[in-house]
C-alpha cells in the first residue's frame, strides 16, 4: 500500500467517527447535525435603556439572542414593552430549527420589557414552566460619600 492510500484510510476511519464524509479528491465536508432540543432557559435582561433576550439550552450554550437594537428600536424606544414583544417574536422565528417546546425563564433588571418579554414568550407558543427573578441585590453597596461641610 503507497502512503497516499494509507492517509486516505485513515482519514476514513476519522470521518466515521465525527460523521463526516470524505471523497477521494481528499475534500473533507462536513454533515450538519440538527439539534433538538425540547426544553431550555430563556434569559431577559432589562435595563431602564434597553432590553436583551437570549435562549439557551439546560447546559447554558446560547442558541439565538436579540435586542432592540437589533429588532430596528432607536433610543428610548429600546426599552419599551412593545420592543419586548417583537424581540421575542425574532427570537422565536431563529429558534424554529430546534424545535424548542419549554422554557425556564430567568428576568434581570429593572426595565418596562421584563414582564412584557415573558408574555410574548408565553403568547408565540412557547410553554413558559417557571419564571426566576435573578436581579443582583446589593448587601450593602459601595461606601458612600463623606458628608459634606457648610
Amino acid at each position: 500500500m503507497s502512503r497516499k492510500k494509507r492517509l486516505l484510510d485513515k482519514q476514513r476511519k476519522k470521518a466515521v467517527a465525527k460523521k463526516t464524509v470524505v471523497n477521494k479528491d481528499k475534500n473533507i465536508k462536513r454533515k450538519k447535525v440538527k439539534r433538538v432540543v425540547k426544553r431550555g432557559q430563556a434569559h431577559v435582561q432589562a435595563t431602564y435603556n434597553n432590553t436583551i433576550v437570549s435562549i439557551s439550552d439546560l447546559n447554558g450554550n446560547i442558541l439565538a439572542q436579540s435586542s432592540a437594537g437589533e429588532s430596528g428600536f432607536k433610543g428610548p424606544k429600546k426599552s419599551t414593552p412593545y420592543a419586548a414583544t417583537i424581540i421575542v417574536k425574532n427570537l422565536i422565528e431563529k429558534l424554529k430549527n430546534f424545535g424548542i417546546q419549554e422554557v425556564d425563564v430567568f428576568v434581570k433588571g429593572v426595565g418596562s420589557g421584563r414582564e412584557s418579554a415573558v408574555r410574548a414568550l408565553h403568547a408565540n407558543g412557547v410553554n413558559v414552566m417557571s419564571i426566576k427573578d435573578v436581579t443582583p441585590i446589593p448587601h450593602n453597596g459601595c461606601r458612600a460619600k463623606k458628608p459634606r461641610r457648610v
